[in-house]
């Protein structure tokens, strides 16, 4: 039974398992026999199990967020993570768990659904951030953990932090929210849509039920490049790229300018690790984003968080506009709610939190090293902004 006693496919060869062996009804009405999450962690759970981080990820990220002794290869946030780091492992423990409907190790569509063997494919029911965030709070019930000292994340990270303070109020302290919007808008929806279509029109695709052939390589590529265009900035690529060719001889319609050789190496390196149903079903996922769901309004659906809140934009960001990030902090500040909110001008765009370490590192630790607050239940109403907007270009 999928979820029971699975390791599914290109899980870090340090990562663990939490196998939920319940049924587990999803927000759309789904239905999963149970599931399985692939977690990795560093640094001591304290005896009051009060000092974890929850690392939440973005789309493409495995739970290796960080290096450790079952797995030394380095993490996609290597230098952020570490004893006396930005995310100090001396100070807390931290949990970085690959999502539900992932492919490095946590139950999604490329997982067997039965003892048969035989997969989910398409079959695997939609799923939502919502469905995300109450799977890892099952992970954390397994950890002995009942309230975060934070939940951190980025892009659809930080939506899943968003959601998991807004869904459990009572079981964080602190949100980190990096380059996500409280909801998916238009252009962000269209894209991806747009990506979708690129790997469902790929002849190999079948409906989804490729996994015993060819997979759709070349939709999942062009999904890829099209997403690499979202993630940085045309400024950075002006600077990078400029108007330099590959070639010196007459133009083709194949690859002829250095940033379009970027973007299929892009495409190249991600078909190789990544699965096309998985694709679809956390872009997906993220279309349905909002923190209104089941609330009277926008509003009162994001005045749900309690915790104290540090949201972070970022100028150049055209996947999810600066302004999307703010519209969240304004609701938070006239709900009475303690909410910072950072306005980075940074060239990178969205993936600069990749990219710009030390800038993102001192905001985030900054924030981590205050006291932390009591859990939201035993917390007086706040008193709005303390005045940490900024424009961190330093």
């Amino acid at each position: 039974m999928s979820g029971q006693n699975e390791q599914p496919r290109a899980a870090p060869p340090g990562a663990r398992f939490y196998h939920h062996r319940e049924p587990f009804t999803l927000r759309w009405g789904g239905r999963l026999p149970g599931f399985t999450l692939a977690y990795e962690t560093w640094g001591t759970l304290d005896a009051e199990a009060g000092n974890a981080v929850l690392l939440c990820t973005g789309l493409s990220a495995s739970s290796h967020a960080r290096s450790h002794e079952r797995d030394t290869t380095p993490g996609w946030w290597e230098e952020m993570i570490g004893p006396g780091g930005f995310i100090d492992t001396d100070r807390h423990f931290v949990i970085c768990s690959n999502v539900l409907g992932g492919c490095f190790g946590s139950t999604g569509p490329a997982s067997p659904r039965d003892a048969s063997g035989r997969r989910w494919a398409t079959d695997f029911p939609i799923i939502t951030i919502w469905d995300m965030v109450a799977a890892q709070a099952r992970l954390l019930d397994h950890l002995g953990i009942r309230c975060l000292d934070t939940v951190l994340g980025a892009s659809m990270g930080g939506m899943q932090a968003m959601a998991f303070a807004a869904a459990m109020p009572a079981r964080t302290r602190r949100v980190v929210s990096i380059s996500a919007p409280g909801r998916s808008y238009p252009l962000s929806i269209s894209l991806r849509f747009v990506q979708r279509q690129a790997v469902m029109r790929d002849p190999r695709w079948r409906g989804g039920h490729y996994y015993d052939a060819e997979p759709p390589r070349d939709g999942l590529h062009v999904a890829r490049q099209i997403g690499t265009i979202t993630y940085r900035s045309g400024p950075e690529w002006d600077r990078r790229f400029a108007r330099e060719r590959t070639i010196d001889g007459p133009p083709t319609f194949d690859v002829d300018y250095q940033v379009e050789s970027y973007v299929v190496h892009q495409g190249d390196r991600f078909v190789e690790r990544f699965d096309a149903n998985s694709y679809l079903y956390l872009s997906k996922a993220m279309d349905l984003f909002d923190l209104g769901d089941d609330a009277p309004s926008y509003e009162d659906g994001v005045a749900r968080i309690h915790a104290r809140s540090l949201l972070v934009g970022v100028t150049t960001d055209l996947l999810f506009p600066i302004h999307q990030t703010e519209e969240v902090a304004r609701i938070l500040r006239q709900w009475g709610r303690d909410c910072r909110f950072i306005r980075l001008d940074s060239v990178y765009g969205h993936d600069a939190f990749l990219i710009e370490i030390e800038r993102f590192g001192r905001v985030i630790r900054g924030f981590l090293e205050e006291p932390a607050p009591p859990p939201p239940r035993d917390r007086p109403a706040g008193s709005g902004s303390d005045g940490w907007d900024a424009i961190a270009s330093g």
